[in-house]
């Protein structure tokens, strides 16, 4: 049967069917560090919609499970490909089909990276808000399909809240479109939020109708605290939040991550045990704004400076957007995602550092302090997690879910989280959310083995 799916995917997509072996292991992974078992039967380079449908209609009269994948850098392993699957590439698909001005919408494919996309738009005065810190290597599609979030979700929401619909292909190949054109419109069920998030288990996205935003007007202002511990830090950033002041961005790096950036920047070590608060604001109040902040954060105890210009405030944040690099230097990295409320931050701090002593680790951590995401690093040598790493990761997940918080604010379930998704929705929930996928997918061949597999 493999070699049948293989000739038909050639035979009626030609050379868009890549069965190279580096193209097939390339698909094995994305950036989790996490690789799937075996090398995938081929990677189709979609070129259209109907490429995808063509594709779907293959692998579901052969029973042929396959995987969606856009740029590859994800952190759960959502897009991994393994023996026996069809990797359903639609980077090639990276078209902005519209854009207006008047209703605030674009209209793009799935493939187009982020910063592409807010690039192209600049040139009308507008911008997509979602703003990973992957933005200039992710795409669109990849971010829909994840749920992804960024720097700027406090303010301006995450993907959730600026997509209006999504063009969605189904296992057997058929094409749905979802949401509308429209700012306002509840009519039947909400099929494009469930399919925001749902990491390829419901359909392939082939287009997006995005909401967009007016660019901000006015200056931005940047400012950076230093606190003697992280915990400091933590409490002042809850102080920011409930003092009613709405910052664009506001990161929080721990001791180890701020140590780890440093040296990959060639800056000056940190104080030893010293953390980071990088707060910026925006929009024509960005100036008053900045100002109550820096007067919370230095009764805070903090050691405030305000950047004295736009490209001074952007090379304080490139210290933040550079942790992933920094972690990669120390060894392969399971780079985690909880959230909890925000006024419970400094707990789960306390939280990470219990996990530390408790299983012998350290465990750099880096937060998007204006909404309670944090992203604790594990450091390890090899290519796989070993069953030291996944006990603390458990006592860290444990912990954030008796918080209030969850398992993931961004990065999705994948494969890397699938065996604690029941703890936080139950079981009942689970087996809902479960039969849901079976409805969209009855044979089971979209993503199989990730989000819902125990």
């Amino acid at each position: 049967m493999t070699v049948e799916v293989v000739a038909a995917l050639r035979e009626a997509l030609g050379d868009r069917v890549d069965v190279s072996s580096p193209a097939r292991e390339a698909a094995r992974s994305d950036r989790s560090g996490h690789a799937a078992q075996g090398t995938p039967l081929a990677v189709v380079h979609a070129a259209s919609v109907a490429d995808v449908q063509t594709t779907l209609r293959i692998a579901h009269a052969t029973r042929t499970p396959v995987v969606t994948r856009g740029a590859g850098t994800g952190l759960a392993g959502g897009a991994n490909t393994g023996a026996g699957e069809i990797a359903l590439s639609v980077r090639r698909m990276d078209q902005i089909i519209e854009v207006s001005p008047t209703d605030l919408l674009a209209v793009v494919e799935p493939g187009i990276l982020n910063a592409d996309l807010n690039d192209a738009l600049a040139e009308y005065g507008l911008w997509w808000a979602p703003d990973p810190a992957s933005r200039d290597i992710s795409t669109v599609g990849g971010n829909i399909a994840t749920g992804a979030g960024g720097l700027l979700c406090a303010k301006y929401g995450v993907v959730r809240d600026a997509v209006l619909g999504v063009d969605l292909v189904l296992a057997d190949g058929t094409l749905l479109t979802l949401g509308h054109r429209s700012v306002k419109g509840v009519t039947g069920l909400d099929l494009t939020s469930l399919v925001i998030g749902s990491e390829g288990t419901l359909g392939v996205i082939v287009g997006a109708t995005l909401k967009l935003r007016h660019r901000v007007p006015g200056q931005r202002r940047t400012v950076t605290a230093t606190y003697p511990d992280v915990r400091a830090a933590a409490v002042a950033a809850a102080a920011v939040t409930a003092a009613g002041v709405q910052p664009a961005i506001m990161e929080l790096m721990d001791t180890a991550s701020l140590a780890a950036v440093h040296d990959l920047l060639r800056l000056d070590p940190p104080v030893a045990g010293q953390a980071q608060l990088t707060v910026q604001t925006d929009g024509p109040a960005a100036a008053t704004e900045a100002a109550t902040i820096v007067g919370i954060l230095t009764d805070g105890g903090g050691d405030v400076t305000m950047a004295a210009d736009d490209t001074e405030g952007e090379r304080l944040l490139t210290i933040r957007r550079s942790m992933h690099p920094a972690m990669a230097r120390l060894g392969t990295t399971l780079i985690e995602d909880v959230s909890v409320p925000r006024s419970r931050l400094a707990e789960m701090f306390d939280e990470i550092s219990r996990v530390e002593r408790t299983h012998g680790l350290q465990i750099p951590t880096v937060c998007h302090a204006g909404d309670g995401n944090l992203h604790p690093n594990f450091i390890f040598d090899g290519p796989e997690v070993p069953a030291e790493i996944w006990a603390a990761a458990d006592d860290l997940f444990q912990a954030a879910l008796r918080l209030g918080g969850t398992l993931t604010g961004e990065h999705g379930i994948g494969v890397l989280k699938r065996r604690w998704l029941a703890d936080e929705l139950g079981d009942d929930q689970w087996r809902l959310q479960r039969d849901l996928t079976r409805v969209f997918d009855p044979t089971g061949i979209l993503n199989p083995g990730k989000v819902f597999a125990r």
